[in-house]
């Protein structure tokens, strides 16, 4: 139980660090969204009116006064639910914005890590299991290989073949102009046309990481000890192997997977400018762009919260898979 409170508080802990940094940084980045606003609007070369920067500011929501009151009424919105209206898609508020943005990124970028985790580990306890071998020189070389390669170079090499010289998918967006978004056949259909790009690009690179750590962890746990005790008790390979090496040996990698999907709410800023999807990843580079502090606060506040309790759960999954994890915390 100690290990488990000791978890909590460390969680709620950083939490309020997590959620302080948010409120500090974009305040400590130069520059007046309201004025570039203004200058987008009159022109580089026309002066600026102090006027219409107030005004703008005004129409904005942009906070005032001292920092101080600024962090209370910031921690007031937050315990509401309200984060403000978008500077870049006024009127609409961020909660709308990133609505919008937020299932093209789940169903993208979630499948693609599930996938790639359920693979990578498959194939990085394969690897471990057949060591030695040409089938682990596979993997392992092959993983390395492709490891090297630039992911925008991939996905540019993707466009390539299949959109412009096949003419098989289309070159980006989230879907084309003869379908509109809504619970219709027409529109999933031309939706996952347009996901299959980015989703191969995704999962080129996505399973190496597991297979490369569920490989090394696992063969130095067949190397361990009891690993040894049942070889000598006649245990078969296999077993050994399945049983009591990747059991182990795949506690690190549930401990990444769970980091890994609650940083999903960060969305993937590369690929979705790549094939211009409209997901978060897009969104955040459109905010910082722009300086929409607003848009940018509340992504960067899922992300981190996201991450922060995903870790949490794992190091819950990980006491309760492993007790020696719970004695040492204890001791």
């Amino acid at each position: 139980m100690t290990y488990f409170l000791r978890r909590a508080g460390f969680f709620l802990a950083t939490l309020w660090a997590a959620v302080t940094l948010n409120f500090l940084i974009p305040r400590l980045e130069p520059g007046d969204p309201a004025e570039a606003m203004v200058r987008r609007l009159a022109g580089k070369a026309q002066a600026v009116d102090p006027r219409q920067v107030a005004a703008i500011r005004k129409l904005l929501g942009a906070p005032d006064g001292s920092l101080l009151s600024q962090y209370w009424q910031y921690l007031g919105e937050l315990f509401h639910g309200h984060y403000g209206v978008s500077y870049t898609y006024y009127p609409y508020t961020v909660t709308q914005v990133i609505g919008d943005a937020l299932p093209w990124t789940l169903v993208l970028v979630g499948v693609t890590q599930i996938f790639s985790f359920v693979v990578g580990t498959l194939l990085g306890a394969w690897a471990a299991y057949r060591r030695n071998t040409r089938v682990d020189s596979v993997v392992t070389l092959g993983s390395t290989f492709v490891g090297t390669l630039p992911f925008f170079w991939i996905a540019l090499l993707f466009i390539y073949i299949f959109a412009i010289t096949l003419d098989w998918f289309p070159e980006g967006g989230g879907y084309g102009g003869g379908s509109n978004p809504g619970w219709s056949w027409l529109f999933f259909s031309d939706a996952f046309q347009h996901s299959v790009l980015p989703a191969m690009s995704l999962l080129v690179t996505g399973p190496i990481g597991w297979i490369i750590g569920m490989r090394n962890n696992m063969v130095q746990e067949l190397g361990e000890d009891y690993a040894r005790l049942a070889r000598a008790k006649g245990l078969p390979e296999r077993r050994i192997a399945l049983t009591y090496g990747a059991r182990i040996a795949i506690l690190p990698n549930v401990t990444g997977f769970a980091i890994a999907l609650g940083s999903i709410l960060g969305g993937t800023v590369l690929v979705e400018t790549i094939f211009n999807y409209p997901g978060l990843g897009r969104l955040l580079l459109e905010a910082v762009s722009n300086k929409d502090y607003p848009v940018m606060q509340a992504l960067f506040l899922f992300t981190t919260v996201g991450v922060l309790i995903a870790n949490f759960l794992a190091d819950v999954v990980y006491g309760l898979l492993d007790p020696r994890v719970r004695r040492t915390e204890a001791a």
